[in-house]
């Protein structure tokens, strides 16, 4: 990952309609993802900050397992698809974390930014259809479910966690900080 993908720079809009404005947020919490994780090598991608055993290749896969699987579940009621289903989650819960060290640079950010262009397309899909009051198809055991909002909103939180673990690792590595890509 050598640079930033161009269509998740953006900042978030100061005046805009909500989807607009939560879309915004979560672009810049995966643009910082991003930023996090460029330029990195293997090696880099594997470093670990102690006592954690989290890594950068491991964020990377962990939110595109997140992207997926939130989306596909969540909002569409599906299964998720490979490489996702063929995981023994039972057995391995933390499959997602735990493999990223078996992937290359270049195999952990195709995985996460497929991921986040299938998030993308099935949320511009709901918008049109039922908008941010749309509800979900998966169902709690209280018999509950999402609106595409209070999905929108647990995914930017999600990111926003692991941006916070990501900054910490990051610096680990080389010293880089900041809190967002350069503009």
């Amino acid at each position: 990952m050598t640079e930033v993908d161009e269509q998740i720079t953006a900042k978030p809009p100061l005046a805009a309609e909500e989807a607009a404005t939560l879309l915004g947020f979560l672009e810049r919490q995966r643009a910082t993802l991003a930023w996090k994780c460029g330029e990195l090598d293997a090696e880099g991608l594997r470093a670990q900050l102690a006592p954690s055993s989290m890594t950068l290749g491991g964020l990377l896969k962990h939110m595109a397992h997140v992207e997926d699987d939130i989306f596909a579940s969540w909002l569409l009621g599906r299964e998720a698809g490979p490489p996702w289903n063929v995981v023994d989650w039972d057995a391995d819960p933390d499959w997602d974390w735990r493999s990223a060290a078996d992937e290359s640079p270049e195999q952990l950010v195709a995985l996460w930014r497929s991921a986040v262009l299938r998030s993308r397309s099935v949320v511009a899909e709901a918008l049109v259809d039922g908008g941010l009051e749309q509800v979900g198809k998966f169902t709690n055991s209280r018999g509950e479910s999402p609106s595409l909002r209070y999905i929108l909103l647990t995914l930017i939180e999600e990111y926003a966690r692991h941006v916070g673990h990501a900054d910490l690792i990051r610096e680990s590595v080389d010293g880089l900080t900041g809190e967002s890509p350069p503009d």
